[in-house]
């Protein structure tokens, strides 16, 4: 009985492998964005405001006030989805990669007795 009791509270523990991986991939997901994902974020960001502004304007205004606010708006989107994608995605995987390879979860063989499901 103690040694679910263990398995369970390690499981819990705040300094677990998969907590650890995940932070890590978080760290590089950062670097990662930083590295890639602003350029492309702004980019494409910019060229879907630009999209949104001709479809609006008809043509590009070179001097008014809000074709140049949409396309920065797009620009400032693009480059938080991209933060997002970026950041979130490589801390889930570093979280699964570290669930799959932790100890505490080899251990745990339940059946189904334990869960109270008929078959």
């Amino acid at each position: 009985m103690k040694e679910k009791e263990n398995i369970k509270e390690g499981l819990k523990m705040k300094g677990s492998i998969s907590n650890k991986l995940a932070y890590t991939g978080a760290g590089i997901g950062l670097a990662l964005y930083a590295i890639f994902g602003l350029l492309y974020g702004s980019l494409l960001g910019g060229v879907v405001g630009l999209n949104i502004v001709h479809a609006l304007f008809g043509t590009s205004l070179a001097h008014a006030v809000v074709p140049r606010i949409i396309v920065a708006l797009g620009m400032l989107t693009g480059v938080m989805v991209a933060g997002t994608i970026f950041v979130v995605g490589s801390a889930s995987l570093g979280w699964v990669i570290g669930f799959l390879i932790e100890p505490a979860t080899w251990s745990r063989k339940e059946s189904l007795k334990e869960h109270n499901i008929k078959h």
